[in-house]
């Protein structure tokens, strides 16, 4: 169906009615001086070039082009052929290991940035899917809560890092729990969480709540960031590699056993990374074959506008408008 998406434009055609009646005072007026002037047919014989139907149409070309404008500025439109505001998808939370292990460089820049790279191919490839972030270290946080929003995901994943989880450590249970929390626990189906971890420290809390993300119907998909033979890990504050108690440098190694375990518990996927865009085109088509729930996202309908035919009628209008003479000419007049 037809409808304005401006109507408080529409208004604005109220403009004609002044326009229209000085215009007839104007053409009263000139008579009124006419017959003032006397001498009626030497006034038509001063005259006999003068076009007053040009003149007519002059204006009422104008005045088309203004209705036309107006009507434009109000943009009619309809809603476009099968969009209805709904689209079809799953909620997807995304579990991010910022701890300072996540620095390591054994991955080039560094394990992190990878991960976050990993991560805005993913958002590229979400399609209709809605996506929330924890990020944990020692502690899990809420990063951003469930949004169909792409652009506001990927700027906070821009700005995840260690700073933003002030304890250490990598409490992969809490951060499972917590993705728990952020996601409809009424329906038993449509939810995965995507852990992106080096999953170096053991976590026994993760076997209680892999259980419960399993009773909810959650698929747990995780990526192992990291090299088996690890890497030191470069602490930016000390300006030099992390070492232990003993003065010895701590080498991170990356625990696949553990990723996989967690991913083949929910029926998920583990994938090891190797590229940004080969992870995330496995991941995606993993989701991809999970069944779906209608997602109403932002409600927004995607609809087709005719207001630039308006502008260019007007313009066409207004165009032609300049070409009519006020004069009789031969090659351009309605006069006979």
């Amino acid at each position: 169906m037809l409808s304005f998406q401006h109507i408080e434009f529409l208004p604005g055609l109220l403009v004609l009615v002044p326009l229209c009646t000085l215009f007839i005072f104007l053409l009263r007026w000139k008579k009124k001086v006419k017959n003032q002037i006397g001498d009626e047919e030497l006034v038509n014989a001063l005259t006999s070039d003068y076009s007053a139907k040009n003149y007519n149409y002059k204006f009422l070309l104008i005045i088309a082009a203004i209705a036309l404008c107006i009507v434009g500025a109000a943009n009619i439109r309809k809603p476009a052929k099968g969009n209805t505001g709904n689209r079809a998808g799953i909620d997807v939370m995304i579990a991010l290991d910022v701890s300072n292990s996540m620095l390591a460089q054994d991955i080039k820049p560094n394990r992190l940035e990878r991960a976050k790279q990993v991560i805005s191919r993913i958002i590229d490839k979400m399609g209709n899917n809605r996506m929330g972030m924890v990020v944990f270290a020692g502690q899990a946080f809420l990063q951003m809560p469930m949004t169909s929003d792409l652009a506001a995901a990927r700027l906070y994943v821009s700005n995840a890092g260690p700073d933003a989880v002030p304890t250490q450590g990598t409490v992969i249970g809490d951060a499972l729990r917590l993705c728990n929390t952020a996601l409809d626990t009424k329906e038993k189906k449509y939810k995965a969480v995507i852990l992106i971890s080096d999953g170096e420290d053991h976590d026994e809390k993760a076997d209680a709540a892999l259980k419960e993300l399993e009773d909810n119907g959650v698929v747990v998909y995780t990526i192992g960031i990291g090299s088996p033979q690890g890497a030191p890990i470069f602490d930016p504050a000390l300006n030099d590699y992390k070492k232990d108690e003993n003065g010895n440098t701590v080498v991170s190694k990356l625990n696949e056993k553990d990723l996989q375990k967690i991913a083949t518990q929910t029926g998920g996927q583990y994938l090891l990374f190797t590229s940004a865009d080969d992870v995330a085109t496995q991941l995606a088509a993993s989701i991809d074959q999970m069944e779906k729930k209608q997602i109403g996202g932002t409600g927004i309908r995607v609809y087709s506008s005719y207001f630039q035919w308006f502008l260019l009628i007007a313009f066409i209008l207004l165009l032609l408008e300049t070409i009519i003479p006020e004069r009789k000419m031969k090659w351009f007049s309605w006069e006979k």
